[in-house]
């Protein structure tokens, strides 16, 4: 039954992370000329990656009404809806005329769309963690979340793998014509087949148990702020290293790089290639977690990030092109998914059954869009020092700091050694954080 329900899990996530990166990696490679075409290339891709940006503002608008949903009326619900709408949403990108043609509401359209698929994404991303964690038992917890945690990378992979075979057999011409749509359009193939996975999941024991106990709580969402603020607040700064990684390494870097004459194929196959081996390290971050506890794993990953930031921009700036790959792999395949493959877990273990979705989805999207609108923002520090990236790297560092500090004063949550029985079996019966703390 586990390995069913994290192989439905993690094929859905993938199809709904799918439609939101794929619209990342064209705000990298395309958009900046098509919707955006006034601007120097690197202002224009900065533009971009501005309305990529927008996205994050409202992911915690979806995150908090999903959560409440979720803690409501089921995880499983509030995961067949968000799909619609992400989905939806994507397949009409691939449908939209360009700047060319309808002028200034081009990019005021593909904002809007933007900010759909924010919403879903929000909404989407701690139902998915919950419904895994929730099946699994509670001494693999780490490794199951995990492969929620890999349908991120998965569904980076896939556009970008798309447009990789697009970019090396179209012309130019071909590519910025009519080719960049066909990722956009296939994606009502992959609602089809997501919408399927995500109605074959059954409904979480915990929730299911939870709500034979005891009748729903109302405000689901005023009893995390109320108990929880400790944990929200040191919550989002430990997802801020993980957000800043991603934003800056899968998809900053690109429309930098390109900016820099490095050509479009040697970028997006190192990001393949860097990409790829985190899907596969992922897992192994997750069970590790399960061994050795979240802090420490999370912690690694931190502070690989902070050791490769300056080196992988450098590797850009002085067109070391061969070896782009080895710097994106670092801090993707190690730093990025040492902390993102425990999260699920980590997270969820912070909150009871009864307010799970609402406290997830809170840290999750307050700390995405902390971390990559911040990181978005930071990128016009490489429009300072002549296009130098230092001043970029040493803002990812300062992250990773940050989120090293919010993960030491967290306590440990993996169910460790014989004194963390209390522990765990009061992870399975919807106590509070301070009472499982005080109990182990």
């Amino acid at each position: 039954m586990m390995r069913r329900v994290a192989i439905a899990s993690c094929i859905g996530t993938t199809v709904e992370w799918y439609d939101f990166f794929i619209y990342a990696t064209a705000s990298a490679l395309v958009f900046n000329k098509l919707f955006f075409p006034s601007f120097d290339p690197l202002v224009g891709s900065l533009v971009a990656l501005g309305t990529y940006a927008a996205g994050f503002f409202v992911r915690p608008i979806g995150g908090l009404l999903f959560g409440y949903l979720g803690d409501r009326y089921g995880r499983k619900s509030a995961l067949v809806t968000t799909l619609l709408i992400v989905g939806v949403a994507t397949f009409v990108i691939g449908l939209m005329p360009t700047y060319s043609s309808i002028g200034i509401a081009a990019p005021l359209i593909l904002l809007f769309i933007r900010m759909l698929h924010g919403f879903g994404i929000g909404g989407e991303q701690g139902n998915a963690i919950l419904i895994m964690c929730e099946h699994a038992p509670a001494k693999r917890r780490g490794y199951f979340g995990s492969w929620v945690q890999t349908g991120a990378p998965a569904g980076f992979i896939l556009p970008l793998g798309i447009f990789a075979v697009l970019t090396t057999t179209l012309s130019d011409e071909a590519f910025m014509s009519w080719g960049w749509r066909i990722p956009f359009l296939l994606s009502l193939v992959l609602i089809a087949v997501g919408m399927y996975i995500r109605l074959q999941l059954t409904e979480s024991p915990l929730f299911l148990e939870m709500r034979k106990r005891r009748a729903e709580d109302p405000h689901p969402l005023v009893e995390i702020v109320r108990k929880y603020p400790r944990y929200l607040a040191l919550g989002c700064g430990t997802k801020f290293a993980e957000s800043v990684a991603f934003t800056s390494f899968a998809v900053l870097i690109t429309a930098y790089a390109t900016s820099r004459g490095v050509a479009r194929p040697v970028m997006t196959t190192a990001s393949l290639v860097a990409i790829v081996l985190e899907l596969i390290s992922m897992p192994f971050w997750g069970a590790l977690s399960d061994r050795i506890g979240r802090k420490p794993v999370y912690i690694l990953g931190a502070a690989t990030v902070l050791l490769a930031s300056f080196p992988t921009f450098a590797l850009v700036y002085y067109r070391v092109d061969n070896y782009i790959w080895v710097g994106l792999t670092s801090a993707l395949a190690i730093g990025h998914s040492a902390m993102y493959g425990p999260q699920a877990a980590y997270f969820a273990e912070f909150f009871p059954t009864r307010v799970r979705a609402s406290g997830v989805s809170f840290i999750q999207q307050i700390g995405a869009l902390i971390g990559s609108v911040g990181t978005l923002a930071a990128g016009w520090l490489l429009t300072l020092l002549n296009g130098a990236p230092w001043a970029l790297a040493g803002f990812i560092a300062v992250g990773c700091a940050v989120t090293i500090a919010c993960t030491v004063a967290l306590p440990e949550t993996a169910p460790r050694l014989g004194r963390w029985k209390d522990l765990v079996d009061s992870l399975t019966s919807g106590d509070d954080v301070d009472a499982r703390r005080q109990r182990a």
